[in-house]
């Protein structure tokens, strides 16, 4: 009996080693196949836009082309016509002018935009003035204007810088003297001012009151030494303000005072025109054009006589009638020459 429980025993831990050594074994391949098996690879989050595709050109029909092509012939057309208006014709020996009917109408009653506008000599421009007046029975006291067309071009692309001037008139139109406020701290300056016409003499005291509206006045002068105490008036004055491009500063009293309290201003408006009034239409033809060759001569000497005249067009008109134009060569100054 012992001897067979023994050998029970050796068959089952026998068995039970079998069992254990195959239990290993299938571990260890298990763990070999865990190893060698594909991974899951993470999942890759974005989290910016994606580059936008480009959108694809719609493509251009037959029609569309021509049209374009039309716009651009049109923009030709119309560039070559501007410079055409630009570029001044001479047709002078042409049996008619360009793009007009004739040189002079035929008829009394006439299309006017079919014809050259009509050019007269200086007293039958203002003749035609007075007659205008006459039928249409308006003030005889009412202003004369001229318009003035100006040339500011000089040397390559410089111009005239526009400016204002102020002209003696030779027959002077205003019933009353300009009212004139001069600037100075020197007693004997002020003496001669005062003496001379002047409406308000003082110094930096007057500056408060012309803040205020307490003085008024058409002109403003003054003495170089007492501008800097004048600054706070620029803005106030403005064109008024005293520069010594208008002559408004000096240290000659009595002529400064005798040019601004008698004297005309005008000014380039638009950077290339002038229109200010030279007379009343009561008064002589002559002395309407003494007036009118005083503003102009003035005007002219703005520019040097090297590069061309100033004016190109001269226009006269009263306050009621229409416009008429004048021949520049009856009122431009004339170069005088010299005899060798």
């Amino acid at each position: 009996m012992a001897a067979s429980c023994r050998s029970i025993l050796r068959v089952v831990a026998g068995c039970q080693r079998q069992l254990l050594l195959s239990s290993a074994s299938c571990a260890s391949s298990a763990s070999n196949v865990s190893q060698n098996a594909a991974r899951p690879h993470p999942v890759l989050v974005r989290n910016y836009a994606a580059a936008a595709k480009a959108a694809k050109k719609p493509k251009k029909f037959e029609k569309d082309i021509k049209k374009e092509e039309e716009e651009e012939k049109k923009k030709q057309q119309l560039e070559e016509r501007k410079k055409k208006q630009r570029e001044k014709i001479d047709d002078t020996s042409r049996h008619k002018p360009y793009g007009l009917t004739a040189w002079a109408p035929i008829d009394d009653v006439y299309v006017v935009r079919h014809y050259p506008k009509p050019v007269y000599d200086a007293d039958v421009a203002v003749d035609m003035l007075k007659s205008f007046q006459k039928l249409d029975f308006t003030p005889e006291d009412q202003p004369v204007f001229i318009d003035l067309q100006l040339n500011m071009k000089l040397e390559k692309k410089k111009k005239i810088d526009p400016f204002v001037s102020t002209v003696h008139l030779p027959h002077p139109f205003k019933k009353e003297a300009n009212r004139v406020v001069f600037f100075t701290e020197n007693p004997d300056q002020a003496r001669l001012a005062t003496e001379n016409g002047a409406a308000v003499v003082g110094g930096a005291e007057l500056v408060e009151k012309i803040l205020e509206d307490e003085i008024t006045a058409d002109f403003f002068l003054a003495v170089p030494d007492i501008i800097p105490k004048l600054l706070p008036l620029k803005n106030k004055l403005r064109k008024k303000f005293p520069k010594s491009k208008r002559g408004s500063v000096g240290v000659n009293v009595p002529k400064m005072l005798q040019l601004f309290k008698t004297g005309h201003e005008y000014m380039v408006e638009r950077d290339c025109c002038i229109i200010t009034q030279v007379a009343t239409l009561d008064m002589p033809t002559e002395h309407i054009l003494e007036n009118m060759r005083a503003i102009i001569k003035d005007a002219s000497s703005h520019k040097p006589a090297e590069f061309g005249p100033l004016i190109e067009r001269i226009i006269t008109s009263s306050k009621t009638s229409e416009a008429v134009r004048i021949k520049t060569d009856t009122l431009l100054p004339q170069e005088v020459k010299e005899e060798p």
